[in-house]
C-alpha cells in the first residue's frame, strides 16, 4: 500500500510539473489519470521488481540530471566542433562496454544516458550483460570506460538489503 501512495504522489507531482495547467477540467482528467496509472500498478503487481520495491534516491536523481544535462551540452558542443572542422577529426568506433550499474534498471538508465549523450549509442545488451557502443570518436569510449557515468548511476540505484542479508 505504501508503494502504491509514493507513485500516487510521484504522478501527480510530476503531472503537475509537466501540466503546469490548473483548471478545474484538466484537474479532475489528471487525478482520473493517476488513479487509473496507479490502479493498472497494483492490479498487475508491477510496483515490485522481483520480489524488490522499485524506488530510487531522489536527492541523487536531481545531481545526476545536472550533471547528465552537462554532459549532454559538453557532448554536443564537441560533436559540433568536429562536424564544422576541416578534416572532421571523426573515427566512428564500435565497442563493448562494461555495464558496472548494480541492478538491471541501473543498466538500462546506463545504456539511455549513453544514448542521450551526443556522438554515443548503446546499440544492444550482449550475454555477458556488457553494452555494445557506437562512438563518432574513441575518446567518448575512453571516457565510458573510466566509469564516471556509471559511478553517478550507481549512486541513484536503489540500495536494499536481500533475504541474504547482504545490501543490492
Amino acid at each position: 500500500m505504501i508503494l502504491a501512495i509514493r507513485l500516487s504522489i510521484t504522478l501527480a507531482v510530476l503531472w503537475l510539473v509537466m501540466s503546469g495547467l490548473l483548471k478545474p477540467q484538466l484537474i479532475i482528467l489528471g487525478v482520473l489519470s493517476v488513479a487509473l496509472v496507479v490502479w493498472l500498478s497494483v492490479y498487475m503487481r508491477v510496483l515490485k521488481h522481483r520480489g524488490q520495491p522499485i524506488y530510487f534516491r531522489f536527492l541523487h536523481i536531481a545531481s545526476y540530471w545536472g550533471w547528465l544535462l552537462k554532459q549532454i551540452f559538453l557532448s554536443n558542443v564537441d560533436v559540433t566542433r568536429r562536424v564544422l572542422s576541416r578534416d572532421m577529426g571523426i573515427q566512428p568506433t564500435l565497442r563493448r562496454v562494461t555495464a558496472t550499474p548494480d541492478t538491471e534498471i541501473g543498466r538500462v538508465i546506463y545504456a539511455n544516458s549513453i544514448t542521450l549523450t551526443p556522438g554515443t549509442t548503446a546499440i544492444n545488451f550482449t550475454v555477458d550483460g556488457d553494452i555494445v557502443v557506437h562512438a563518432l570518436h574513441e575518446d567518448s569510449l575512453h571516457e565510458l570506460e573510466a566509469g564516471e557515468m556509471a559511478a553517478h548511476i550507481r549512486d541513484i540505484e536503489p540500495h536494499f538489503k536481500g533475504p541474504d542479508g547482504k545490501v543490492y
